[in-house]
């Protein structure tokens, strides 16, 4: 399936069903863990089997149920280690969409991890992982317009990539990100100031280059 078609099928969701992740679906998410993992030379974890790190009062605040088993974003302490885990934990999210599972990125409200981080290392973030309650709804975006900047006519290439980037979850959905086609032919792509934008900011540049196929600066 399309990156593009799995991006629009994939939406957040906080409340799983008990039911267990199958081997097949476990290795193969495995797989791609530590292709990322030795590409990006980063430490992120999937767990498993584990009720207890989403059974707190942060957890059941964030409205968080049933979730036994969720990927822990983990990297030696760098600037650009947010935006590297926005971009590789993405990639493991449309994974798990294809593989049939459900997913949620979530930033604080969640109790403490079985994932291990060394020496120097730093957890950002976790995402939640597992089948559903349902499949979730689709978040509200701002319009095209106020995401980007682009001399018209708009070509196909990035008017795809910018509906990629529309799709893709932000931080408490203020799609803070801003991408910009230059005269010379290069998208440049940021985002504003604030809690988890430079994570944001790997994700939607993933959005937007697996869409479009046009790399970012």
């Amino acid at each position: 399936m399309e990156a593009l078609e799995l991006m629009k099928q994939r939406h957040s969701v906080r409340q799983y069903k008990p039911r267990a992740i199958e081997p097949e679906k476990r290795a193969a998410l495995n797989d791609l863990c530590s292709e990322l993992n030795q590409k990006a030379e980063l430490s992120i974890q999937i767990v498993y089997d584990e009720p207890n790190c989403f059974d707190s009062f942060m957890a059941h605040y964030g409205k968080f149920s049933g979730v036994h088993n969720y990927i822990a974003l983990i990297g030696k302490k760098s600037p650009k280690l947010e935006e590297t885990l926005g971009r590789c934990g993405e990639q493991l999210v449309l994974k798990a969409q294809e593989l049939g599972l459900n997913t949620c990125w979530v930033a604080m409200t969640h109790g403490k991890s079985r994932a291990v981080v060394g020496p120097g290392e730093k957890q950002v973030c976790l995402i939640s992982l597992g089948y559903g309650e349902t499949q979730g709804v689709a978040h509200k975006s701002k319009p095209m317009q106020a995401l980007c900047r682009c001399a018209e006519p708009i070509p196909e290439w990035f008017e795809k990539g910018m509906t990629a980037a529309m799709l893709a979850p932000t931080a408490m959905n203020q799609q803070k990100f801003r991408f910009e086609l230059r005269a010379d032919g290069t998208v440049k792509a940021a985002c504003g100031s604030g809690f988890y934008t430079k994570l944001d900011l790997g994700i939607v540049k993933y959005h937007f280059e697996a869409a479009s196929g046009k790399k970012t600066v």
